[in-house]
């Protein structure tokens, strides 16, 4: 079976990590999936998708990560067009999607992993596919 979703996320800021594993997981439960796996896919070029631990003094260190590496007005041309180069190289850093086992109904996560939807360049509402595969 193939069941495919849509997740609308509605971020709030310039740059921030919204944890989407709870809305993934209850897409899972509403497709009766027990076992398989779930393909999930930001269709932006400004948001991303990671898998980290929730935890305030972590993203917060990730959100700092991804300023020094790619630091916001640092000369890049196409901020001539649209003013959001940064988000479009951190996009690059990461992903756009991620594919997690399905596991007796839910995503086999480790404790500490939740799914996020980065946001590069918010605030936004973002789509996410949500693609479940499985019996």
């Amino acid at each position: 079976m193939i069941r495919v979703f849509s997740i609308d996320v509605n971020t709030q800021k310039r740059v921030e990590l919204v944890n989407i594993t709870r809305r993934i997981n209850e897409k899972i439960s509403e497709a009766r999936v027990r076992d398989g796996v779930v393909v999930v896919f930001t269709r932006h070029t400004t948001s991303a998708l990671i898998i980290n631990e929730d935890e305030e003094r972590l993203k917060r260190d990730i959100l700092v990560l991804m300023d020094r590496l790619v630091p916001t007005g640092a000369g890049y041309r196409h901020d001539e067009i649209d003013n959001n180069a940064d988000a479009h190289l951190r996009q690059n850093l990461m992903q756009p999607s991620l594919t997690v086992p399905i596991v007796n109904g839910r995503m086999a996560l480790g404790t500490w992993q939740n799914v996020f939807l980065f946001e590069l360049d918010g605030p936004r509402t973002r789509e996410v596919t949500v693609v479940l595969i499985g019996e």
